[in-house]
């Protein structure tokens, strides 16, 4: 299937970063498998500035959508000390693109950073993926709950290695695909052997420049390239007698790099090097050469070099080795695994019901309740027969009765409606050990305290219906985003409006939620008081199985009837007032 990709790059596209030339090197596997890649991307660059706003003008104007890389505004310092924000237009700009280009996927890289990769997947409309490439680049966003809204708009994440999987996790947990950190083989294809070594230099660290020096003054016909990999770090000093064997370069580009690395028979990095330069030493077969303890004792990387140097076998059995290693590290096998990935993800989202004869047309239209609490639930007063009498009063024509971890409510609710015209849907909202869930028509109690994954499979049991009610309220027992995006394919009914809710932003994001995987919508007032009831609802079609409920679902219309909750929460605590009064009276008189 092809797919249309957008990759977005916190780093400016002008200047050279590693995680940049993954970014690049996945989009050009991406594009050589049929793919659309779009890169959003800061930059430093006017003329790059510029056509990325002809770019944004075209596909607003003209609905002309982005190609190649497009710089939707300057680039600023990012780093996990930044305190700058990201600018306002640079915000329009991520916004416009997302709302008028179509994308399948929407790919952040470093999205732990105040920056372009954050805010995108954050406001991203469709399936979003992440992937982290450091550690140390982890700090953002601050707040707990900015990273769990983060988390539950994405729906894979990703990392390069092990060792950043488990960092991120620590901050964003979730269920991490370690990638392919991505190298190209052409590029670094090895070649015959020049009598050289490679050391990556760092001003900050002289001490092994000089026990690696101190080897090549006793190596004769030998050379080192010091190869410098970020700009003005400087010039280091090289004793007048190895000036012509000891050679300074640049390598910011993988050009530069390549020409330095191929052939060569060692790579000394460094500690604080570049992520991606060892690796690209491997992809040429150049052994890496940093023995443990190096660190403490910089002496030891004069021994390894010369051990090196005079073993020509040991140079060929280590640049095999390294050559291998390199191979499953390739941009071909990351562009297999990020297929893997974004099939995954497309995989959550379901496809639109198929336009077909109604098999409910002609049924009359009633006014549904989905959630709502009787005298059987701990924190409320309202018995069941005054609860059906005020929901017919209101003209609802159907309610379900979901009280907390009991069933006898339900049961007795579906006794006293049998001669009535309102419709009682018996159901139950579950504490589980990771959050809530109600199952509707239901014909037995399931337990408090089972796993989500138990408690789902219980409700399946009894041929009902999983619904999930306020999805994004973190006031109320809630999954957290793990748990949410692994039982997705198992939610019969997504809550889009809960009349409790104490702020609207939270509904607005059950909407987006559910808009998002195409999932059916559902609506309830959550109701713990009579004032209360109907104060949200559905439009749907009547209904008298499971089935047939799920079909007039698909084209119901939520209907918001909002009360002050102040108010409703101000009688529910009078009832509780009451009840406690009247226990406590009964307790007296005996």
């Amino acid at each position: 299937m092809r797919l249309r990709v957008c990759l977005v790059t916190p780093f400016a596209w002008s200047q050279p970063h590693p995680v940049n030339d993954h970014v690049a090197g996945a989009a050009a596997e991406l594009r050589r498998r049929g793919h659309d890649v779009v890169v959003l991307a800061p930059s430093g660059r006017a003329t790059e500035l510029a056509a990325g706003r002809r770019a944004l003008r075209r596909l607003l104007r003209e609905g002309t959508p982005l190609e190649g890389v497009v710089a939707v505004g300057p680039a600023l310092p990012v780093s996990r000390q930044s305190r700058l924000g990201v600018p306002l237009g640079v915000r329009a700009n991520i916004a416009l693109a997302l709302a008028h280009d179509r994308f399948d996927v929407v790919h952040g890289h470093d999205p732990g950073l105040p920056s372009l990769s954050y805010l995108t997947l954050r406001d991203a409309p469709g399936l979003a993926v992440a992937t982290f490439h450091s550690a140390e680049r982890l700090a953002y966003p601050p707040g707990r709950k900015q990273r769990e809204r983060l988390l539950s708009r994405v729906d894979a994440l990703t990392a390069t290695t092990a060792a950043v999987a488990a960092a991120a996790a620590e901050r964003f947990p979730g269920d991490y695909r370690t990638l392919p950190r991505g190298v190209d083989l052409e590029l670094f294809r090895p070649a015959a052997e020049r009598r050289r070594f490679v050391l990556e230099w760092r001003p900050e660290e002289r001490p092994r420049l000089k026990a690696v020096l101190r080897a090549l003054a006793s190596l004769p016909g030998w050379e080192l390239v010091l190869l410098r990999t970020t700009p003005f770090s400087g010039r280091p000093y090289v004793p007048r007698p190895l000036r012509d064997r000891a050679h300074v370069r640049s390598g910011f580009e993988a050009r530069s790099r390549a020409a330095e690395l191929v052939g060569a028979a060692g790579f000394v990095p460094s500690p604080r090097g570049s992520a991606r330069l060892p690796l690209e030493a491997a992809a040429a077969g150049v052994p890496l050469v940093d023995p443990p303890g190096a660190a403490e004792q910089p002496q030891l990387l004069g021994a390894a070099l010369a051990r090196l140097a005079d073993d020509e076998r040991w140079r060929g059995r280590s640049a095999a080795a390294a050559r291998r290693d390199a191979e499953q590290e390739s941009f071909e096998r990351l562009g297999d695994a990020l297929e893997e990935v974004y099939g995954s993800v497309l995989g959550k989202r379901r496809s639109p019901a198929a336009r077909a004869v109604d098999p409910l047309a002609g049924r009359p239209v009633v006014l549904a309740d989905l959630h709502m609490h009787t005298e059987h639930s701990y924190d409320c007063a309202v018995p069941v027969r005054d609860l059906l009498d005020h929901a017919e009063a209101i003209g609802l024509g159907a309610i379900a009765v979901t009280d907390h971890n009991v069933f006898a409510g339900a049961e007795e609710a579906l006794e006293l409606a049998r001669d009535r015209a309102l419709t009682v849907i018996p159901g139950e909202e579950v504490k589980t050990e990771s959050g809530e869930v109600i199952g509707l028509f239901l014909r037995e109690e399931i337990p408090r305290g089972l796993s989500m994954a138990d408690t789902i499979a219980a409700i399946r049991e009894q041929g009902g219906v999983v619904y999930l009610p306020h999805p994004f309220d973190r006031l109320h027992t809630i999954p957290d985003a793990t748990t949410l995006h692994r039982h997705l394919a198992e939610i019969d009914v997504f809550e889009v409006y809960n009349a409790r809710l104490l702020f609207d932003a939270m509904n607005d994001e059950a909407v987006r939620f559910a808009r998002k995987y195409n999932l059916t919508m559902g609506a309830g007032s959550d109701a713990h008081v009579l004032q209360g009831v109907g104060t949200g609802l559905v439009r749907m079609r009547a209904f008298t199985t499971p089935e047939e409920f799920l079909i007039s679902l698909r084209g119901a219309e939520v209907v918001r009837r909002p009360k002050s909750l102040l108010y409703l929460q101000g009688l529910k605590w009078v009832a509780q007032a009451r009840e406690r009064r009247g226990r406590a009276g009964a307790w007296s008189a005996r």
